[in-house]
């Protein structure tokens, strides 16, 4: 007797392909939005790290600058006129001018630093504070600190409160002997207040104050 034959597999049909590859599409998109997600999220945050990294590098420059002040009889160790603030600074080897300028620049506030060489003579001191007065923002040596400014506020803690910086008030008596550099008196504090524009990556305010220590002889 003859056996009678397996009955013939029924394989899938071009509708059912279709819809399963349709499926695996869908599921492939949803996948990779997912990834790109991530992958946003991790650019973000990096983005933000970084900047982060650079502020602090920038309110550490800042300290150190304000932390090694020096008056002298040729230069004031402090001096701000609404946009630049010029100090005097110790220096291994000798003194130097530091200036920290809010400039405009491609529609945006950037916070540069300029240190002038570091001299052991008087006349040269002087000639570099006076060099740092006829500054437009694109000398050699500034260094663009930070981008994304919209203003910067100073103030200076002088008779036991915070007073505006460019109070006339705060002007010192001119000494014999002394430069014809308009010079203040030197207060036992600063405080900064910077503000960030809104697409900057750091947004509202930072304030920042920092104690000024006794001048060294």
């Amino acid at each position: 007797m003859r056996a009678s034959a397996n009955p013939q597999q029924r394989g899938f049909t071009l509708v059912e392909v279709l819809v399963a590859l349709m499926i695996m599409a869908i599921m492939a998109g949803m996948a990779w939005q997912g990834v790109a997600g991530i992958a946003r999220a991790r650019d973000a945050s990096q983005q933000r790290l970084e900047l982060t990294l650079r502020l602090n590098t920038v309110l550490a420059q800042w300290e150190q600058d304000l932390g090694a002040l020096q008056e002298t009889p040729s230069t004031p160790a402090l001096l701000f006129d609404g946009a630049s603030l010029r100090l005097t600074r110790r220096a291994s080897g000798g003194m130097q001018v530091i200036t920290w300028a809010l400039r405009s620049g491609n529609g945006t506030g950037v916070l540069t630093r300029w240190a002038g060489p570091v001299v052991t003579s008087s006349g040269a001191l002087q000639e570099s504070w006076l060099r740092t007065l006829q500054f437009l923002g694109n000398e050699p040596g500034q260094l663009r600190t930070l981008e994304g400014m919209a203003q910067w506020q100073l103030y200076f803690f002088r008779g036991n409160a915070w007073s505006n910086a460019q109070s006339s008030a705060d002007v010192a008596a001119p000494t014999p002997g002394a430069s014809a550099v308009p010079r203040q008196a030197l207060p036992s504090g600063v405080r900064v207040v910077f503000a960030f524009d809104a697409g900057s990556g750091l947004n509202g305010s930072l304030t920042r104050d920092v104690a000024l220590g006794p001048q060294l002889p």
